[in-house]
């Protein structure tokens, strides 16, 4: 995400708060706005989710979407009474979990209302950190798809392993996956993808959906010629990347993402602590 979208978004969500009876909210009206939903009654889906979450967590739904009335100006200049829903920092945050992850005001809402200092470079690094999260989910999920496809197609497990090597080998210059691992001194037993910067993840992710497709289009049988396509689709991308002035296996190793994945949950767990600390106060 862009660092003037970020500012943008950060501002509009700071100017939407307000105080109802010294609790920090914001206006599911205003929020349907900034989270890019056209209908009331769409949004009011994903708010209804949101309160299910919130039942599920032992928490009070009324304590956390209040009912309230606003006044609007209509074009007439007229004023009209609308219903809307006061929603608490937590309210806000279940939202945001239950909607549309594919809009990016959704998806930095996520992080907005996950983290307890509202600071908006703390923001940006909690992004990154999703972003980087993400990009090794989609890895594993594209490397599953390519296992199964083929198998089906003459390969077991232990050489869809040794095609994978060979793949990174093309990638990395000449370093297969145990050489990598041990210049980024990854751990025995521990998957490279797990210490790779994001550009590297989604990079070997390209590489891998690219030989589905092309295991299937052509297709390709045998361990020989799916090994051959999956070569070149890696030697295609990293062409790409030296062309942009990036060698992948010089690029330095990258956070555990298992680490990245436990901080990420832990923010989640925080919020919830924060939500019941605050009831103890009143």
């Amino acid at each position: 995400m862009k660092k003037e979208l970020i500012a943008e978004l950060f501002q509009k969500f700071e100017n939407a708060c307000y105080l109802l009876e010294g609790v920090e909210c914001w206006s599911a009206r205003e929020l349907q706005e900034i989270f890019d939903y056209s209908e009331w009654r769409n949004f009011l889906k994903v708010i209804d989710k949101a309160k299910d979450s919130c039942k599920n967590s032992g928490e009070s739904v009324p304590d956390h979407f209040v009912d309230i009335n606003k006044m609007v100006v209509l074009g007439s200049g007229a004023e009209r009474k609308i219903d809307d829903i006061a929603l608490t920092r937590y309210a806000c945050y279940l939202v945001a979990q239950n909607g549309d992850p594919a809009k990016p005001e959704v998806a930095f809402a996520q992080t907005y209302f996950a983290v307890q200092t509202r600071k908006q470079e703390i923001i940006e690094k909690r992004l990154l950190d999703v972003a980087r999260v993400t990009a090794r989910e989609k890895l594993s999920h594209s490397e599953k798809k390519l296992s199964g496809i083929i198998y089906e197609r003459g390969v077991d497990e232990k050489g869809f392993a040794i095609i994978r090597s060979k793949g990174d080998q093309a990638l990395f210059g000449g370093l297969n996956t145990q050489m990598m691992k041990s210049k980024l001194d990854v751990a025995d037993g521990r998957p490279l993808a797990d210490f790779l910067p994001t550009l590297t993840i989604k990079t070997k992710d390209f590489a891998s959906e690219l030989t589905s497709h092309n295991v299937i289009e052509k297709d390709l049988h045998g361990h020989e010629k799916i090994s051959e396509e999956h070569v070149d689709n890696n030697l295609a991308v990293r062409k790409i990347l030296k062309e942009r002035g990036v060698q992948p296996e010089n690029l330095p190793p990258a956070e555990d993402v298992k680490k990245i994945e436990r901080r990420l949950k832990g923010d989640e767990k925080k919020i919830l602590i924060e939500v019941k600390k605050t009831k103890k106060k009143k």
